[in-house]
């Protein structure tokens, strides 16, 4: 009994999952038939309108031959209408003078009729009928207005519904990555087939991803999208390369319809991306994002001359004691002292890697460079031993710049640069600082690298931004020379 009972159950269950199944789909039909009742109705909507502007374009375009038409036919009848009434004028005249000579001719005395014959002779040289042109002025030849409405009439019979546009081909070979800026281009699949589309504009949709398989399916981000594009390209700027591959699709789009989208292309996208190790921050720096703010703690941290004064009564000297510069700091990786040092979470191994770095506006001191993970010890300051290399800019009573390794500074004189580019080559040795703004090399370091590198910074009184993800910019070429050697520049 319970076991038939238990069966039972499960019929009812299947029957009232199968009810609320069918519950759906009828819904989903009477949504559908509805919604094809109102797409239909739209749309016819749509062709009348469109056929009252064709019949109306067909009006007024018929209205205007016909205005031209008339034009010309008024024109000719008044120089006829001209003509015609000099003409009558001048036959009247014509009339009278011949009247007048015939009865000239019976006149008997010799006086008068030499009066009358010299009369004659003046009124026929100054008679209209012989000044007058017997040419006609115009013609009723009107065949410059013969229409031949033939190959428009084919054209109407060819009037149908938008096609939707097929999908456009990405021409790979015309697009290009640089300076973190992308260019697609793509051609239509009509052109090859000779047919000649009215495309209104595309729409253009890329994505980040790190795998260049399966573009088609939903990835690691959504779609980011531009709409509105004109010509068969289009340029997207302002990009971080915080992935491997930027994923690229584009479709056509007329004046209601969108087609499919193209076949999407991955563009490679490898760029040096890194963040803030906040595990290594000096405790009076704050990391949040891509930007280290200086935050003391208590009086001493505010002031510097105490500072500089408890520097004097204490036995720490600026630089550290062999105690404190132990090449690994496992368990107290955070900057102490006046390191005021935070390291980035990223090694440089291999390769060319670039990043730019901003003071933020109440900056007073910081440094930027690179450093042997492994050699800073937690009272380090970058460029005071042999494994940190750093460009040192401050503000702080008076204004300095100058590069720094190996406890040696070199003074650069120069004005403090507002944006400062980072190039490290680490196969070659080189390390670039570069004023982006006004594109220039403010120093090079050369170096025979032997250890992991990280990105390294220093930060007193203010703050810092960087910007990561950046390919190697293209300007970079102004300062390497042709077999990308730094020979040419003095150190």
């Amino acid at each position: 009994m319970d076991a038939q009972k238990e069966a039972l159950r499960r019929i009812i269950s299947t029957l009232a999952n199968k009810n609320e199944e069918l519950q759906n789909f009828l819904e989903t039909v009477d949504n559908t038939l509805t919604g094809l009742q109102e797409e239909s109705c739209r749309v016819m909507s749509e062709l009348e309108v469109e056929l009252d502007k064709l019949n109306s374009a067909l009006n007024d375009k018929g209205a205007e031959l016909r205005c031209v038409i008339k034009e010309e036919q008024q024109r000719k009848e008044v120089e006829l209408q001209t003509q015609l009434s000099e003409g009558k004028g001048a036959l009247l005249s014509c009339e009278e003078l011949l009247k007048f000579a015939n009865q000239t001719l019976t006149i008997t005395n010799e006086e008068e009729f030499l009066k009358a014959a010299k009369q004659i002779k003046e009124r026929v040289t100054m008679a209209p009928a012989f000044r007058l042109t017997t040419r006609v002025a115009v013609s009723e030849n009107m065949s410059q207005f013969t229409v031949d409405f033939s190959a428009e009439r084919a054209g109407l019979h060819q009037l149908h519904f938008l096609p939707v546009p097929r999908a456009p081909e990405i021409d790979v070979s015309s697009c290009s990555v640089r300076d973190n800026t992308i260019t697609v281009a793509w051609r239509l699949a009509d052109e090859a087939d000779g047919i000649v589309t009215q495309n209104e504009r595309y729409d253009v949709e890329h994505r980040k991803t790190n795998c260049d398989s399966m573009l088609r399916a939903a990835g690691e981000a959504c779609w980011e999208k531009i709409h509105d594009i004109r010509e068969s390209y289009v340029t997207i700027t302002g990009l971080k390369f915080d992935s491997q591959f930027v994923v690229i699709r584009v479709r056509a789009r007329n004046k209601t319809a969108a087609g499919e989208f193209s076949e999407p292309v991955a563009m490679e996208t490898r760029a040096y991306n890194f963040g803030f190790d906040a595990a290594t921050a000096h405790v009076e720096l704050k990391v949040q994002g891509d930007t280290v703010t200086w935050e003391p703690q208590g009086v001493k941290g505010h002031d510097p001359r105490l500072r500089g004064k408890e520097n004097k009564s204490s036995s720490r000297s600026a630089t550290p004691s062999p105690n404190k510069t132990a090449g690994s700091r496992a368990g107290r990786d955070r900057f102490a002292g006046e390191s005021y040092t935070v390291l980035g979470d990223q090694e440089m191994i291999g390769g060319g890697h670039y990043w730019e770095l901003r003071p933020l506006v109440d900056w007073k001191s910081f440094s930027v460079g690179v450093a042997y993970r492994a050699s800073l010890g937690r009272f380090d300051q970058l460029g005071k031993g042999a494994g940190s290399w750093c460009l040192h800019a401050s503000q702080w009573l008076q204004t300095s710049l100058a590069a720094k390794h190996n406890n040696r500074a070199k003074a650069l004189d120069w004005p403090q640069p507002q944006r400062i580019g980072i190039y490290c080559d680490y196969d070659n040795g080189h390390l670039l600082f570069i004023d982006v703004d006004r594109l220039r090399l403010l120093h090079s370091f050369r170096a025979k690298f032997s250890q992991p590198l990280v990105p390294a910074f220093t930060v007193w009184c203010g703050g810092i931004t960087i910007a990561t993800g950046l390919q190697v910019p293209s300007f970079m070429g102004n300062f390497l020379s042709t077999n990308g050697s730094l020979s040419n520049l003095s150190q």
